[in-house]
């Protein structure tokens, strides 16, 4: 990836991905969190989100930020190009970071801005929207896809995204 470009980041679920078709691993108390992973190869794109990317794949380049965990990494990629978006960095969430996701997103934000300047960053979580505005980042929040109260709800009780 080009170095000399500024950044447009975007998150994967709910953003670029529709999760909606997994949900119900997540709905009820036992959670798993390991069959809603192991389903995200099934998502569709959402149009919306894939047509924003590419358009501001135009003028930068493109990096996602998630709340996936590191061992997901390579199915995630395999998406994101089956989906004919361009490569670009993929930061992900540590395996033993059961933080919400408006923690670790913004810790994984904060540090690639400390090295790239990003343009944008395009989310669907309003939490995570809200702490990225309050941190002084440009925010688009993704709101393409119907919200459902359940992955929010599950990642802030939980940790996990």
């Amino acid at each position: 990836m080009a170095r000399g470009l500024p950044l447009a980041v975007f998150d994967l679920d709910g953003t670029l991905s529709d999760t909606r078709h997994r949900l119900h691993h997540v709905r009820t108390a036992p959670r798993d969190w390991d069959a809603f992973f192991r389903a995200a190869d099934d998502d569709l794109p959402l149009e919306a989100g894939v047509a924003m990317a590419l358009e501001w794949a135009k003028k930068c380049d493109l990096g996602y930020v998630t709340g996936r965990p590191e061992r997901c990494r390579r199915a995630t990629a395999r998406w994101i190009a089956a989906q004919g978006l361009p490569a670009g960095d993929l930061w992900m969430r540590g395996a033993d970071d059961r933080r919400p996701a408006r923690v670790t997103k913004l810790k994984l934000l904060e540090r690639l801005a400390a090295q790239r300047t990003v343009a944008v960053v395009v989310d669907d979580d309003r939490q995570v929207c809200e702490v990225y505005r309050r941190a002084g980042f440009r925010v688009i929040r993704a709101d393409w896809m119907p919200e459902s109260g359940t992955l929010g709800e599950a990642q802030e009780k939980h940790g996990r995204t």
